[in-house]
């Protein structure tokens, strides 16, 4: 049995769910995530532009939680995770919006940005586990704590984790996190032990595996192909899948950073792809015609809707 990540925290003086481990006493103040103990969702909704294995026909049920461990300057759900945008939710109402959205046909749960609540998420499934019977997707920005992912094993069934930068200068001028690559590469790891293969169902749904997810920036071509390099040499390029992305949208932060206030060109993606090719990746390649706001979920759509308990 892994130990209780917040139990541990308990016993050590405060919030050590991220590799950040900052410390916050979580019920009397915000961590660097943003966030206090009680679990905040900005948004449900069934979402049909995921990979698709995950869409499919019948939508990905994902859940967007409010707050983040990183701080991307060019994050698409900037009114969620630095925005406060966003209600407490219990763990009763969370297992109720799992099932609301199983209920409406969706393929899977997806749990977006999730990491600094997962004793809350378990504790809902707990609550839902006899009744929930769609798999459960883990879709994070990579940078998780070993610890926390071992406490969501029997809990999730498919990762969808992105592996954003080699560089650790780059992570830290973008993401304010210079040990990106390090922690993100061993969550990697981890979360390919509890998911070893890909296995999808009789209609290419993905049931259980891991999708690595890399978005192309502008004017860092180069570092994504270090980013596929580092990923092949680590974990090979089977057993998993990539999904390389083009749909780099810039936002209203990206103006502080010129260089990156753009979107790629056909050139830079061309090149990752490229190379994706060449070390043998097996998975999503996007149309460069992808890169459009219409990717950003309607936020607030639902936030009067009636919070279920079932």
């Amino acid at each position: 049995m892994h130990t209780d990540p917040m139990k541990r925290a308990a016993a050590e003086g405060g919030c050590h769910l991220c590799p950040r481990r900052c410390g916050a006493d979580r019920s009397r103040q915000p961590g660097f995530c943003g966030e206090g103990d009680v679990a905040r969702v900005a948004h449900w909704q069934k979402h049909m532009w995921e990979e698709p294995c995950i869409s499919g026909t019948g939508g990905s049920g994902t859940v967007f939680f409010s707050g983040c461990t990183l701080r991307c300057v060019f994050c698409q759900n900037y009114d969620v995770s630095r925005g406060r945008l966003g209600r407490p939710v219990t763990p009763e109402q969370l297992g109720g919006i799992f099932l609301e959205l199983q209920e409406a046909g969706c393929h899977n749960v997806s749990l977006v940005t999730g990491s600094h609540f997962v004793p809350q998420i378990r504790k809902a499934l707990d609550g839902v586990r006899s009744r929930l019977h769609i798999p459960v997707v883990f879709n994070c920005g990579g940078y998780e704590s070993l610890e926390t992912l071992r406490s969501l094993e029997g809990y999730v069934d498919i990762y969808i984790p992105d592996l954003k930068y080699r560089s650790s200068a780059l992570s830290s001028r973008y993401s304010a996190c210079p040990d990106y690559y390090e922690k993100a590469m061993a969550a990697l790891g981890e979360m390919l032990r509890q998911a070893p293969e890909v296995r999808m169902d009789d209609g290419g749904i993905l049931q259980k595996g891991v999708i690595v997810r890399h978005l192309v920036l502008p004017g860092c071509h180069k570092d994504s192909i270090a980013v596929l390099d580092g990923l092949h040499g680590a974990y090979g390029s089977s057993g998993y899948l990539l999904s390389l992305m083009s749909q780099y949208t810039p936002m209203p932060a990206c103006r502080q950073f010129p260089e990156i206030d753009r979107r790629i060109t056909t050139f830079e993606y061309r090149k990752v792809s490229e190379r994706a090719l060449e070390l043998g990746f097996d998975g999503y390649f996007q149309e460069r015609a992808a890169a459009e706001k219409a990717y950003i979920p309607p936020f607030g759509q639902n936030d009067g809707a009636p919070l279920c308990e079932k």
